[in-house]
């Protein structure tokens, strides 16, 4: 009796084992077809959105006395992750977390302390959690475009309350930091935070998040700008942004309603 339940177990165990192995091998799977070339699942509106959308960013660049190739490579690397974000591509996270390496260094060199403590310390670190969650969540209709998550009452909540714990923190350390425009650069700080968890909890609203960003930071580096013409061409990319995010609501919007 001991034997047979011995022997028992021991299947049992190799059962799970492989199902453990299956599921792996399925997970590898998914996530090596998410790393596919997304070059290849643009439409020609998408396309015709991404290069219009360098040109303009290149031509600004250009277009001041003292160009900034920090500035123009970060906003190349933006757009770029913006148009791949918007077909839910999990290549638009990893651009994303050299984007914020960028930025944050732009940022420092300004004094917008709550840019750089932003992007460097919550957005990137948030950038790479939502890759790792895209990775794993790959859509049953299209295995290189990520599956699109309906909120609910718990996540709305959850966001809402560490929203408001966020703001706090971050206020009270600009305030110490003597950062500029610190009211701007708080509500920098509570649209990315919304923005980058909306991104990681796999809902079409992230877009509505990083256009309502896009728009406090037109404003921060308009006044930037007024300091310093150079700064000029940071407002002309995030005005590109926010048309981006825009398109990356409307075609998540589109694929979550197709798919309902």
């Amino acid at each position: 009796t001991l034997m047979r339940s011995s022997a028992a177990s021991d299947v049992y165990k190799r059962q799970m084992l492989m199902e453990i192995i299956l599921l792996l091998q399925r997970e590898m799977k998914a996530a090596y077809s998410m790393l596919n070339n997304p070059l290849k699942t643009l439409t020609k509106k998408e396309w015709l959105l991404w290069l219009v959308s360098l040109t303009v960013v290149i031509l600004s660049n250009l277009a001041t006395n003292d160009l900034d190739l920090l500035t123009l490579i970060s906003a190349l690397l933006g757009v770029t992750a913006l148009i791949f974000a918007a077909k839910g591509n999990v290549w638009a996270q990893f651009l994303m977390i050299i984007f914020c390496i960028l930025y944050g260094i732009i940022s420092f060199r300004f004094h917008y302390w709550g840019e750089m403590i932003t992007y460097l310390g919550m957005t990137l670190p948030m950038a790479a959690w939502s890759a790792i969650t895209w990775l794993r969540n790959p859509s049953e209709e299209n295995e290189n475009e990520v599956a699109i998550r309906t909120l609910n009452k718990k996540h709305i909540i959850g966001l809402t309350i560490s929203t408001v714990i966020v703001t706090g923190i971050f206020y009270y350390i600009l305030a110490w930091l003597d950062t500029p425009n610190i009211m701007f650069s708080t509500l920098s700080i509570v649209t990315s935070f919304i923005a980058a968890s909306l991104t990681m909890l796999r809902s079409s609203y992230y877009a509505v998040g990083y256009a309502a960003n896009d728009i406090v930071l037109i404003v921060l580096w308009v006044l930037a700008s007024l300091e310093n013409p150079a700064y000029i061409p940071v407002v002309v990319n995030f005005a590109i942004f926010l048309l981006n995010d825009m398109y990356g609501f409307v075609s998540w919007k589109k694929r979550e309603l197709e798919h309902v």
